[in-house]
């Protein structure tokens, strides 16, 4: 196997995404910098001579100085119940302003309303560096719903980052769904190229904001093709497929074709997923254009099995935006 087409595993979901449902609860301050700011997916950077009203404008969530005893929080609702295995709390640009320490708490409950949620030990409290990605393991936990973040006693925070699986909240197994979506447990296995854009953004709702807010492989050089690699949220049987080149006019992919497996009894799924490149054809090679939803249906597949994988080969390399599989679920 060539170097260009070894995979690459990737990374669990980040769970404190919005486009795995992630979302700001409550804040006890967010004087200085909008706490929704924290769950952004881009990297956090800044702009030397930005302010607005109340100081200088930072990219991620800043409390005030605290001058009372006790200490800020945030509370995310994540958009399903997951178990959380990483978590990086990163600082970056945060200097003499960065908390010194910070813990995490998870709750299990159902609804959220203040001050009634039972909250479980996440992380214990944990010195943090400034201007640093800080990365931690996380104690055992299931069903987390909601995080809280603290920090000690005050000060900012650029990102926070939870990595894991998310498991829906509730689904109508009775009906067809999106099969691939992030919110309905689908997730990334791994690739051999993802040199721009996020990968997790293939999965997410809506159209592309930006030719970033997607897949794009770098140019390939060599003879071959780039793919990836997705698990599915759920087996199913396939009814249709999207594939969205949205904002790739000039870096679109010539080609597209798709590969299906299902692994729900295979107990080695990493060798299956090394030898993806012999699974069954589903959808043969059909011709891309320039930012355009590619739709295709069951007189277009190649066969009607129940899937739990998909690979999709791009031809030879480029960008796809979204990618979506809907079909029926087969518990």
């Amino acid at each position: 196997m060539k170097n260009e087409d070894k995979l690459i595993m990737s990374k669990k979901v980040n769970l404190a995404s919005p486009k795995a449902g992630a979302k700001i609860i409550d804040v006890s301050d967010d004087f200085f910098a909008k706490c929704d700011r924290m769950l952004n997916d881009t990297d956090p950077i800044f702009i030397d001579d930005k302010y607005d009203d109340h100081g200088k404008w930072m990219d991620g969530w800043e409390s005030r100085r605290k001058r009372v005893e006790g200490n800020d929080w945030a509370i995310i609702g994540l958009g399903g119940r997951c178990s959380i295995k990483d978590v990086i709390i990163d600082t970056s640009h945060f200097t003499g302003n960065y908390p010194p320490a910070a813990s995490l708490d998870f709750s299990s409950n159902h609804s959220y309303e203040a001050g009634s949620l039972d909250w479980h030990p996440l992380l214990e409290k944990q010195i943090l560096k400034g201007d640093h990605v800080n990365e931690f393991q996380l104690l055992k936990n299931e069903n987390v719903t909601y995080v809280r973040l603290n920090i000690f006693p005050d000060g900012g925070v650029a990102r926070l980052r939870l990595f894991g699986d998310l498991i829906p909240f509730s689904q109508d197994l009775s009906k067809a769904i999106e099969l691939s979506a992030l919110k309905n447990g689908g997730k990334i296995v791994g690739y051999n190229n993802a040199h721009y854009g996020n990968v997790n953004a293939l999965l997410s709702e809506g159209r592309g904001t930006t030719m970033g807010d997607g897949w794009e492989t770098r140019r390939r050089r060599v003879p071959g093709n780039d793919f990836i690699i997705i698990e599915l949220g759920t087996p199913g049987l396939i009814s249709n497929v999207e594939i969205d080149t949205c904002h790739f006019k000039g870096n679109f992919p010539d080609r597209a074709s798709i590969q299906t497996i299902d692994l729900n009894n295979e107990k080695d799924k990493m060798k299956a997923f090394e030898a993806s490149n012999n699974w069954e054809l589903f959808l043969g090679e059909k011709k891309c254009k320039a930012d355009t939803i590619h739709k295709f249906e069951k007189n277009d597949f190649l066969h009607e099995k129940i899937v739990s994988h998909i690979r999709l080969n791009i031809y030879p390399d480029g960008g796809v935006s979204r990618f979506r599989i809907f079909g029926q679920p087969v518990s």
